[in-house]
């Protein structure tokens, strides 16, 4: 097996590899470590120059729309109140018909029992005036001076 002899130090094939794979490991992690700084040192470069995008049209287009969004709001609650306003119009004015349907009814009613015992009244004149002009036919044909003019 190979060995190395440095100022009398032996050193086997095993403790080389061991040796060597240290060694790469260590410049490995060494050159990781170096990237990750200067990818550091840009990113904090660029942030350091970054300047904001001017985004006042953005803002000033959203100030226009929440306005548009307001007044459109506004004309709905208006509508809705209008609309409100409305329903309870014709619920009054269907309550009062109801009441005045109600009174109609009842004057109808009324009409119509007055009508109905003007009837009677008018059917039992009626027959009183026919029970007397047929009491006086009857008398009138049985008068004996009838019989004369015939």
């Amino acid at each position: 097996m190979a060995e190395i002899e440095y100022k009398g130090i032996k050193i086997g094939g095993g403790k080389i590899f061991i040796l060597l794979s240290l060694l790469g490991t260590l410049g490995g992690g060494a050159w990781t470590g170096f990237t990750f700084y200067q990818d550091y040192l840009d990113m904090k470069a660029k942030i350091q120059s970054y300047t904001a995008p001017d985004l006042t049209y953005l803002e000033k287009e959203i100030a226009i729309l929440k306005s548009e969004i307001d007044s459109v709001l506004e004309e709905i609650t208006i509508v809705a109140d209008v609309a409100k306003d409305l329903k309870n119009d014709m619920k009054a004015d269907i309550k009062q018909m109801e009441n005045d349907i109600r009174h109609i009814t009842v004057i109808v009613n009324d009409v119509e029992d007055r009508q109905k015992a003007d009837t009677r009244e008018i059917f039992d004149e009626l027959k009183l005036i026919e029970e007397n002009l047929d009491l006086k036919i009857n008398k009138s044909l049985n008068n004996p001076l009838n019989a004369l003019t015939n």
